[in-house]
């Protein structure tokens, strides 16, 4: 395929011969969305012939006695990611259209490992894939894995992965690896978040732009040291459970049984969590509750309670309304209609944005004469 070759270097060529400079915004971000379609056929392109030279042992002639070492070597990737690959472009025979949708650099390698994971999704997820985040479709995708999995199970599997491992890096940084199980690793996220938002608040003030990662860094040094500021949240876990699996004491297909923002979860382990005080049981029916009403700018527990889980039937939490926005972090419950535009506290009048879209969204709201009174600066709640 000689053809296939030339055409390469004639693309290499051009690429680097041209200059964004010379080209409007709008033609740039086309030819970087034309570029992005043909990496991706490309690289789908390129493991398929790896994977045909390996089996012809082309690696060993070039000096590589493992395949993954010369793939990774010649894509400038680890032989990990080669592995990956190879493995992602194997199983993509049980999932056809997600093949095509490859070749054609709709979608990603990324994004079609975690569809050939659940090929009993490939419709939904691909759609998923086409039109929203990375994030998103890993999301949807391991939701759809862990469904398919005995609660029991699942957790058993979750603890025997439990892990914690640190060392030192080239600054001589101390760095750490762990994963843990959701009762364990949800409080603690959930603790590390809240603690990260005060940190971010208190830079702003003091006008330090740092990212949050940085922030996140003092967040989880303060905590450790015992030094925290502020109150703490009334509870660190929510527990989502259908009513009728929580009173049977176990649930059923189907029924919702989980940790809010950690997965499936037994029944009869979350019964023994139920008892700390820093727990959250939530039992429904399945329903939205949608009731709940309130004028003025404070949110009652219950109605707090309700957003947070997010709409059924999964009341998996949420994330930033924005289209095309998927960040769980830093929300804030942003009015719809803005109290001072006589907009009421409920459920239908709120909506999470991220601080970005938070402030965009304000500004609309100002520019529309829906607020009145002097702007004031917000950060995460």
């Amino acid at each position: 395929m000689t053809g296939i070759r030339e055409l390469a270097a004639q693309l290499r060529d051009v690429l680097a011969s041209s200059d964004p400079a010379l080209s409007s915004g709008g033609l740039c971000a086309e030819i970087s969305e034309d570029l992005a379609a043909t990496e991706k056929a490309c690289a789908a392109a390129r493991v398929r012939y790896a994977a045909r030279a390996t089996e012809c042992g082309e690696h060993r002639k070039r000096g590589f006695a493992d395949a993954h070492d010369w793939m990774a070597r010649s894509a400038g990737s680890s032989a990990g990611e080669a592995r990956e690959e190879l493995a992602t472009v194997s199983a993509m025979g049980q999932c056809p259209a997600t093949r095509d949708a490859v070749l054609a650099g709709e979608v990603s390698l990324a994004q079609a490992a975690e569809i050939v994971r659940v090929p009993g999704y490939e419709t939904e997820l691909l759609e998923v894939a086409k039109h929203e985040s990375l994030r998103s479709l890993k999301d949807k995708a391991r939701r759809k894995r862990l469904e398919g999995l005995d609660p029991d199970e699942l957790h058993a599997q979750q603890r025997a992965a439990r892990e914690f491992v640190h060392w030192k890096d080239r600054l001589g940084m101390i760095r750490f690896r762990g994963a843990l199980t959701p009762e364990v690793g949800v409080r603690f996220v959930n603790r590390l978040d809240r603690e990260t938002d005060r940190e971010w608040r208190a830079a702003r003030g003091e006008a330090r732009l740092e990212s949050r990662a940085a922030h996140a860094a003092d967040a989880f040094a303060r905590l450790f040291d015992g030094v925290g500021s502020g109150k703490r949240a009334p509870t660190d876990l929510a527990l989502v459970y259908d009513l009728d699996a929580w009173v049977r004491g176990h649930a059923h297909p189907g029924e919702v049984g989980h940790i809010l923002g950690g997965g499936p979860f037994p029944v009869a382990e979350a019964r023994k969590l139920a008892v700390d005080a820093f727990v959250k049981v939530v039992l429904h029916h399945g329903t939205k509750i949608d009731t709940v009403v309130h004028y003025g700018r404070r949110r009652p527990a219950l109605l707090q309670t309700v957003l947070e889980l997010g709409d059924p039937p999964h009341f998996d939490g949420v994330t930033c309304a924005a289209e095309g926005c998927d960040r769980r972090f830093g929300l804030q419950w942003d009015h719809k209609n803005p109290v001072a535009n006589d907009g009421p506290s409920s459920a239908e009048n709120f909506q999470p944005l991220c601080y970005p879209h938070h402030t965009r969204k304000t500004e609309r709201d100002r520019a529309a004469g829906l607020l009145r009174g002097p702007r004031k600066e917000r950060g995460p709640p």
